[in-house]
């Protein structure tokens, strides 16, 4: 480009398209999230526009209700084309008689929203990219507008929905966080009835910082307890404060509104993300599992400390170095102590193999996570009867 000439800044089609949804985000109404989708698709040559959000048990893909949009019968994530666009976190293309469905995954920074389906009369590399765009703007759409309507919390919810379970769900971060150095991904059973388990993370600057907590007892006095911990973590943390000195916070805010027959187990991590440098402290939870070349090797043993509530002293900090691909597998006991009347406790021993045959599979760490919750379900027969969280961590190097 020569001096004096100016670059060619006018709108292409591609950019009108985006620019639709870009210029009407900031005032648009939730409800309304449905007819704009379905006229950007118009546009684009498309038809039959469907955006399928998760359910809370993360089983189901539920069809969004709105003007524009197709219905339809929640689609199983495990048996269905939409579930492996899912899944994978890849589109997928289907020929039908009269053009092409595709299937392209709603990512938020790694979380999972859900898929969005379009039918074409035919696709080339331009329609993919421009679909790819607009699934996204899609997605943080739906994330931005989720904070502020029932609408979503409507379309996902499948079954009646405890108060605790309410609370738990308003209180968690996004259940997956992809990044280019460091992957989380948790998830909650029973999802519509939890109420003492709850784990929080922040990724602030090149440091990884998770927590993950179990209150004692069920129903709306763990919920309740579980939010003082929970905000407590969050609050010493953003202060910059820490392990030790997070901990005797939480310990003294657990303490001060519950008194001395109350606690709540946890743990807490930090993760330089730049190094593999790990730091925890753990106050009598159960310690997390290291996955190393697809296969549990280690637990994280340490010296613990009292759990919050009880005035422990203070906890040492343990510390080790991870390799790159390296996953943390933190739980409650909930997913090791369920038995059926009379039976042996599930234990240890049957979660590890689970995992170890999870992990061979090779796949991301938000499926793994969700699949091993689902797994374990299923092997302790379907019963839940404590809370049985999970959270998984990938350094990824």
């Amino acid at each position: 480009m020569t001096a004096g000439q100016r670059a060619d800044r006018s709108e292409s089609f591609g950019e009108a398209l985006l620019g639709e949804i870009l210029d009407r985000a900031h005032e648009l109404p939730p409800h309304l999230i449905g007819p704009l989708v379905a006229d950007v698709v118009e546009r684009l040559g498309g038809r039959r526009p469907q955006l399928l959000l998760q359910d809370y048990g993360q089983l189901l893909l539920v069809p969004l209700p709105g003007d524009g949009l197709t219905d339809g019968e929640p689609q199983v994530i495990d048996e269905s084309e939409a579930g492996r666009c899912f899944l994978d976190a890849h589109p997928v293309e289907l020929p039908e008689d009269d053009g092409v469905r595709i299937l392209l995954p709603l990512l938020d920074g790694g979380d999972q929203v859900g898929v969005m389906a379009v039918t074409l009369d035919s696709i080339d590399d331009d329609d993919r990219r421009i679909l790819h765009r607009i699934a996204g703007l899609v997605a943080d759409l739906l994330v931005t507008k989720h904070g502020y309507s029932d609408l979503f919390f409507g379309a996902r919810r499948r079954e009646p929905m405890s108060v605790a379970a309410e609370i738990q769900w308003s209180l968690l971060p996004p259940l997956a966080m992809i990044m280019p150095r460091v992957a989380v991904a948790g998830i909650l059973e029973p999802a519509y009835d939890v109420a003492g388990d709850s784990f929080d993370y922040a990724l602030n600057g090149d440091v990884l910082h998770v927590a993950m907590i179990d209150a004692m007892g069920h129903g709306l006095n763990a919920a309740t307890m579980a939010t003082v911990a929970i905000g407590a973590y969050r609050h010493a943390r953003r202060a910059g404060t820490g392990l030790a000195e997070i901990y005797a916070f939480m310990d003294r805010a657990v303490a001060d509104q519950f008194g001395p027959e109350h606690f709540v187990t946890a743990q807490m991590l930090q993760l330089d993300t730049t190094t593999g440098n790990l730091q925890w402290v753990n106050a009598g939870h159960p310690s997390p599992m290291l996955v190393r070349d697809h296969r549990v090797t280690l637990r994280l043993a340490g010296p613990t400390t009292l759990p919050v509530g009880l005035g422990g002293p203070p906890p040492q900090t343990n510390e080790m170095k991870l390799e790159p691909g390296d996953r943390l597998l933190c739980f409650t006991d909930g997913l090791i102590e369920e038995h059926d009347a009379g039976e042996a406790e599930f234990g240890e021993d049957q979660m590890i193999d689970l995992v170890n045959r999870l992990e061979r599979t090779g796949r991301g760490i938000r499926t793994v996570a969700r699949s091993l919750s689902h797994t374990l379900k299923r092997a302790r027969a379907g019963h839940t009867t404590d809370d049985a969280t999970l959270l998984l961590v990938e350094w990824r190097g």
